[in-house]
């Protein structure tokens, strides 16, 4: 196959990436809209998982919200900074850390938590119900 034909056969607005990336904007700039406080998504999904879970260390916070050990790192001091969590070290092995919600952080997570709902029904809102299932589907075949 010659180079001009490959050229011609990838075409960037059918690549899944750039269609991902584009979604992913149009998500940012909705959650940008509608979330509270100043978070931003990284901040929130630490906020809502730590809400789920309740305290748990550093380390599985990240994995649980899919950040690498820097990110979750940077992500936890700035609501660290803000009062929203705290940091304690673990009684059994006192060089792991354990993140909690604050009284405020946990008031400012219940606060947004319908605003949060209401993201992700604007973000699927051109999807009919099935859908938005079937959607959820595929992408977790993906991960």
């Amino acid at each position: 196959m010659s180079a001009d034909v490959i050229d011609r056969a990838y075409v960037l607005d059918e690549q899944i990436g750039f269609l991902f990336r584009q979604v992913t904007q149009r998500h940012t700039g909705i959650f940008a809209e509608r979330i509270g406080d100043g978070l931003t998504p990284m901040q929130w999904a630490a906020l809502a998982k730590l809400n789920e879970i309740g305290r748990t260390s550093q380390s599985a916070l990240g994995r649980a919200v899919c950040m690498d050990a820097a990110t979750v790192k940077g992500t936890v001091d700035r609501l660290e900074a803000r009062g929203l969590v705290i940091r304690t070290p673990d009684a059994d092995d006192r060089r792991k850390l354990l993140v909690d919600l604050t009284a405020e952080g946990q008031a400012m997570t219940e606060r947004n938590l319908a605003a949060a709902a209401a993201i992700t029904r604007e973000t699927l809102a051109p999807l009919t119900a099935e859908e938005s299932r079937l959607l959820f589907a595929l992408l977790q075949k993906l991960l």
